[in-house]
């Protein structure tokens, strides 16, 4: 389990298919307070530690995930968001976040207002239900504030986020091109709800 408040900027070093992509990803954390099996966030993804060193950590992504995050993320050169898994006791400053990813959106305008950024969305239709005004949302492992939403005639939802310069700096969230496809996660509290609300009304 997560927050969405992003600890580090790490960058695959190296992507090596062998069953699955093994990625080995360059880091500032320090490795011996990370044990083997240990699950870190890569931009919204949880991943599981299998090998580590001073300086990087190796972990293995499956055909799946690549499937269903963000196209061209596991490549060699990439910067991921980086976040260790949620310890008893720690501060939960952002929203309760699980590391799986619901789907792939993409920015469709991007504009500055005063020092921030205004970002639009575009999220898929099978998650255009799950977001609301002013609720949470992880994009690319980074917890989130909805600011507006509008439900668009195909189904899909456009929303606008507010980018500001310390979540800009501290993220991979500093390049906000449209067209950059992003990962999703909704918000765990609002899955639960639809699925209640589904079932009262069958």
């Amino acid at each position: 389990m997560f927050t969405g408040i992003i600890t580090d900027i790490g960058t695959i070093r190296s992507a090596d298919r062998r069953g699955d992509l093994r990625l080995i990803i360059d880091c500032a954390y320090d490795m011996e307070s990370v044990a083997i099996g240990a699950s870190i966030a890569c931009s919204g993804v949880c991943l599981t530690v299998v090998e580590k060193a001073d300086g990087w950590f190796a972990v293995d992504v499956s055909a799946e995930t690549v499937a269903r995050t963000a196209p061209g993320m596991w490549t060699e050169g990439t910067k991921l968001n980086l976040e260790r898994a949620l310890k008893v006791g720690d501060e939960l400053g952002g929203h309760i976040v699980t590391g799986h990813v619901d789907g792939v959106g993409h920015i469709v305008a991007s504009e500055m207002i005063g020092d921030s950024w205004k970002v639009t969305v575009a999220a898929p239709a099978g998650l255009a239900p799950y977001i609301a005004a002013k609720g949470s949302i992880t994009v690319d492992g980074v917890s989130l504030t909805v600011n507006e939403l509008s439900d668009q005639r195909d189904g899909t939802a456009h929303f606008t986020l507010n980018i500001i310069p310390h979540t800009a700096e501290m993220t991979t969230l500093d390049n906000l091109a449209i067209g950059r496809q992003v990962n999703l996660e909704i918000d765990v509290l609002a899955r639960y709800l639809k699925r209640m609300k589904d079932l009262r009304s069958a």
